[in-house]
């Protein structure tokens, strides 16, 4: 009998918890259309990195408001890495990476293991490689001394428009 009652309690409890939680559900305000990208600034992360970093860094400059901005670092001990992240307006992810580690297992892992498509293509007054991959495609240059990845779920054309903007700046 005393086992029947315990297990009774119990199932009443859960349903008073139960109407508790439903009840602060129902006066949470829910906005199922609402975006849930997280928008950064990434000025000071420019600016800090421009001083800091061996080789010119790359920013998007003028680009449209479409263009948001999802994440940004820079670190040092890393080889300098520079990223910068991005949602373009079809939604696909745009990544600009530098780095003074040019090496194929840090290129591999900047593109998701895309791989070089032995093309260029002429944006601005650089050349750029074309690497195709399964989840990634890219555009790469590489300097004296640095690499430079703009990569992400966008098309080539998408990765080319944000090539497009890119200043290159160093100190100050």
């Amino acid at each position: 009998m005393k086992g029947k009652q315990t297990v009774w309690d119990m199932v009443r409890s859960l349903a008073v918890i139960g109407v508790v939680v439903a009840g602060i559900y129902m006066f949470i305000p829910h906005d199922e259309k609402a975006d849930p990208t997280r928008v950064v600034d990434y000025r000071v992360e420019t600016a800090t990195a421009r001083r800091a970093a061996p080789y010119p860094v790359a920013a998007p400059a003028g680009l449209p408001a479409q263009w948001r901005a999802t994440s940004v670092t820079f670190d040092r001990k890393d080889d300098n890495a520079w990223h910068l992240g991005f949602l373009d307006p079809q939604k696909q992810y745009v990544a600009v990476e530098q780095s003074t580690d040019a090496s194929t297992k840090r290129l591999a892992k900047l593109t998701q293991q895309a791989k070089a498509t032995g093309e260029t293509r002429q944006i601005g007054d650089r050349s750029w490689e074309l690497w195709d991959g399964e989840k990634y495609d890219a555009l790469v240059r590489q300097e004296q001394g640095y690499v430079t990845v703009v990569t992400g779920t966008a098309s080539f054309d998408g990765l080319g428009a944000m090539v497009s903007a890119l200043e290159f700046k160093q100190g100050s």
